[in-house]
């Protein structure tokens, strides 16, 4: 198979990493992802990676719950993000496969600092690129901070990974008679209020021209896919 894209950044939810356990990191799915990973870089793709944290900490929902001051209860998400970008990092260079955690809130010990050109030339060495802690700043969500780094890097497409096939005009698990849409625009998807991105992430992509391809990951194999330009998920440009 021959890929599609060059270069991409792949937007994975903390959810991603819980597998079968309620909170936390499910070190199998780690390994699974890894193993994903892996086959689309022996296609000479370029990746690049933006991870939540909401398996460990959620800044918006805390915030609320515990009168928590939003700023503070974000950088706790962001923070959160960094456990997750260092076990996924693990998981690759399990397969083999050289990667780096570069974080928008500098922790020297564990992780570069993001510098944008950097960046770049680990990505051009063939090295999987994985950005944490968001975009470094309170009030900006993880699927913002995916529209940036990929818009910075240059990166083809932004794929966000997710438990569904793709955009739906309702929640699918909620209601069966759902439509998913194969091909939406970004105005689409800002006017109709889906669920799928913030509208600061869409509206970045839109004046950017960066593609999204919204997919379901979990579904073994379609990674691959959607690197190697199947009619998977929804697109939205």
């Amino acid at each position: 198979m021959k890929a599609k894209y060059k270069r991409i950044v792949l937007k994975l939810s903390g959810e991603a990493f819980l597998g079968k356990l309620s909170h936390g990191i499910d070190t199998s799915v780690c390994l699974r992802l890894g193993e994903q990973i892996k086959e689309i870089v022996s296609l000479g793709v370029e990746v690049a990676l933006v991870v939540g944290g909401g398996n460990i900490f959620r800044g918006v929902s805390r915030s609320k719950e515990f009168k928590m001051e939003r700023a503070v209860a974000d950088y706790m998400g962001m923070l959160a993000t960094v456990l997750n970008g260092m076990a996924l990092q693990n998981a690759l260079e399990n397969q083999s496969v050289p990667s780096r955690v570069m974080t928008a809130i500098e922790i020297n010990a564990i992780a570069e600092p993001y510098i944008r050109r950097r960046a770049i030339r680990h990505l051009e060495k063939k090295r999987v690129v994985i950005f944490v802690a968001g975009t470094g700043n309170p009030y900006f969500t993880t699927d913002t901070a995916a529209s940036l780094r990929g818009t910075e890097v240059g990166a083809d497409v932004v794929l966000k990974a997710t438990k569904v096939d793709g955009v739906y005009s309702s929640d699918p698990i909620k209601n069966k008679s759902a439509k998913l849409f194969k091909k939406l625009s970004y105005l689409d998807v800002i006017n109709k209020e889906l669920k799928v991105m913030d509208a600061t992430a869409v509206t970045l992509c839109k004046e950017n021209n960066l593609p999204i391809v919204v997919f379901n990951f979990m579904k073994q194999g379609n990674l691959k896919k959607v690197v190697c330009g199947q009619d998977i998920g929804t697109t939205i440009e």
